[in-house]
């Protein structure tokens, strides 16, 4: 009976152990499981990317664009200048967004002066 007893309760105590146990194999893009794929958001951004033009301020680029993978912000020749990172085009497999990974919107005094990389380096 105590064989019994004992045996029961190990199996319990094992079972409620076990129950809280993940594993996940194998799924690097498991930080995009909020209803986007990075593809869709990758498709999204560079479709939009289109609709941009010249003098849009920040918030009509948030507006279309959404909130940006990453930002920076600095004065420069007495300029307010403001760069907006968004996702267009995936290069490592490795579950995470990176700036070679995203096209970078160029705002000078809250107003869009280009996009792109050529925009970037143009500063």
């Amino acid at each position: 009976m105590k064989t019994k007893l004992l045996s029961l309760i190990i199996l319990t105590a094992s079972t409620i152990g076990m129950s809280g146990c993940v594993i996940n194999i194998g799924d690097e893009d498991a930080s995009w499981d909020k209803g986007q794929s990075w593809q869709v958001t990758q498709a999204k951004n560079r479709a939009n990317l289109s609709k941009l033009t010249i003098g849009m301020d920040r918030e009509q680029v948030i507006t279309l664009m959404g909130t940006a993978d990453f930002s920076e912000a600095y004065i420069k020749q007495d300029r307010e200048v403001t760069v907006l990172y968004y996702r267009t085009q995936r290069t490592k497999e490795d579950g995470t967004t990176t700036k070679e990974e995203c096209t970078p919107i160029v705002l000078a005094n809250n107003q869009v002066i280009g996009w792109g990389n050529a925009a970037y380096d143009n500063l």
